[in-house]
C-alpha cells in the first residue's frame, strides 16, 4: 500500500475509532452501546494492523469482539428482555465525569509532552510478534490456553439458558412421538 493510502485508512479508523467511542455514551440503551463500543476496538485493532503490529492488533480486535459478545449475551440472559429496546443513560453524574474526563485528559497530555521518551538501545528481535507475546504472556500462557476453552463453553451456556425454548420442545414430554409444536408459527412454518 502506498503511504498516502495507509495514512488515509489510519486516519479514517481514527475518526471511526473516536465517534464510535463517543456514541458509547449517547444511545440511550446497553446493546446498541455495547456494539457502538466493540466497533471502535475493532477501529483500533485495524489500525494497530496498520502500524503492523499484528499482534496486538489481532488480540486487540478478539479479545474486545469476544468481551462485547460475552456482554451481550449475559444482557439478553439476565435482563430477560431485548435490552435494545429498553432506553436508559449511560452517563451518570454529568458535570462530575466531565471535569473528571478533563482532568485526567489534561494530566496524560502533559505527561506526553514532558516526559523524556526511552531511544532505543538494541536492534529489535528477529521475530517481533514472538518476542512481544513472550514479553506479554510470559508464564501465563498455559493459563490462558486453559481459560479460551471455559470461557467458549460460558459463551454456549449462555446461549443455551437465554434460548426461549429448544428443538426438543416441539415433541413434548414423550420425545420419542410424532413432533407436535405446542407454539403456533414454529420452525419450518
Amino acid at each position: 500500500m502506498s503511504d498516502l493510502i495507509t495514512g488515509l485508512v489510519f486516519w479514517v479508523l481514527g475518526v471511526l475509532a473516536v465517534v464510535s467511542g463517543a456514541l458509547v455514551f449517547r444511545f440511550d440503551s446497553m446493546a446498541r452501546a455495547t456494539y457502538a463500543l466493540a466497533v471502535s476496538f475493532i477501529a483500533v485493532g485495524a489500525a494497530l494492523l496498520l502500524l503492523q503490529l499484528d499482534y496486538v492488533g489481532l488480540v486487540t480486535v478478539l479479545m474486545m469482539v469476544m468481551e462485547m459478545a460475552v456482554m451481550a449475551i449475559y444482557m439478553i440472559m439476565f435482563m430477560g428482555m431485548n435490552p435494545a429496546l429498553m432506553p436508559m443513560s449511560m452517563v451518570h453524574s454529568r458535570r462530575t465525569a466531565l471535569g473528571i474526563s478533563a482532568g485526567v485528559f489534561l494530566v496524560l497530555a502533559a505527561g506526553i509532552v514532558t516526559v523524556p521518551w526511552p531511544q532505543r538501545r538494541a536492534a529489535p528481535a528477529a521475530d517481533l510478534t514472538a518476542s512481544l507475546g513472550e514479553t506479554i504472556m510470559g508464564s501465563k500462557m498455559l493459563v490462558m490456553m486453559g481459560i479460551s476453552p471455559v470461557l467458549f463453553a460460558t459463551v454456549v451456556a449462555a446461549v443455551v439458558l437465554a434460548a426461549p425454548r429448544t428443538r426438543y420442545d416441539r415433541f413434548g414430554d414423550d420425545l420419542r412421538s410424532a413432533p407436535s409444536d405446542p407454539h403456533h408459527g414454529g420452525v419450518g412454518r
